[in-house]
């Protein structure tokens, strides 16, 4: 009776593994919009736009999701006579997802505009793992984008993406905060509301102190960026 029991107990368990772990799969499988968990880890030498959405296909392969086309969500400039890229054009209509199935935007204008659920409970890895973000040790909230609040390129003389993501070194980035939280102004600070603002954007919060892996994590990040699934 009691070797029943036992058997019991074992095949309850592992079916209840199994149904976790079978529904874990499934909501990686379907996701659609990760924030990396880690960089290439050479600053904001990403190896340009190509090698940025290799590392986000690299890493949606190895969750279960690489069955789709991945695109980092990072804009570029237009120095030199490039043409420039847009984020918010790179990552197809939306819907988009986490790895927890919770929809963040259901569209390109849902994904730009207040409504968008990117914070801190959603600000998830391709493992469905929480990034760490203020009030962690360390903090890792600063992504990197090269955009304006809107997704958009900055103009061609203002490079705010690290030499269009080849640079190690000089230049500097835009950051957004995955958390939407930033520091509070400094008492008697001018325009505390667009400063707020400013500091709990997702996509373009400040820029960085330059474009070394050492100075992306003084600053509050790790050199990640957001990919999206452009379906």
């Amino acid at each position: 009776m009691k070797k029943r029991m036992r058997l019991s107990v074992v095949i309850s368990a592992t079916v209840l593994s199994f149904g976790l772990t079978g529904g874990a799969q499934s909501q990686q499988a379907d996701m659609t919009f990760f924030i990396t968990s880690a960089g290439p880890g050479k600053g904001a030498d990403l190896g340009g736009l190509a090698g940025a959405d290799a590392h986000c296909q690299s890493l949606a392969q190895a969750a279960g999701s690489g069955n789709k086309t991945w695109r980092a969500y990072l804009s570029t400039n237009g120095r030199g006579g490039a043409n420039a890229v847009n984020a918010r054009d790179r990552i197809g209509n939306g819907p988009w997802q986490n790895a927890k199935g919770v929809v963040i935007a259901t569209s390109v204008a849902d994904l730009h505009s207040d409504n968008n659920k990117i914070e801190k409970a959603n600000a998830l890895d391709e493992k469905g793992q929480p990034i760490k973000v203020r009030g962690d040790t360390p903090n890792m909230h600063d992504i990197l984008t090269g955009s304006d609040k809107d997704g958009r390129a900055f103009p061609p003389n203002m490079d705010l993406t690290c030499q269009n993501w080849t640079s190690s070194g000089s230049g500097v980035a835009m950051l957004g905060h995955a958390d939407r939280a930033g520091s509070p102004p400094v008492a008697g600070s001018q325009n505390v509301e667009a400063y707020t603002a400013t500091a709990r954007s997702w996509n373009a919060a400040h820029t960085s102190r330059s474009c070394s892996q050492p100075d992306l994590i003084a600053t509050g990040g790790n050199g990640l960026f957001y990919c999206f699934a452009a379906q």
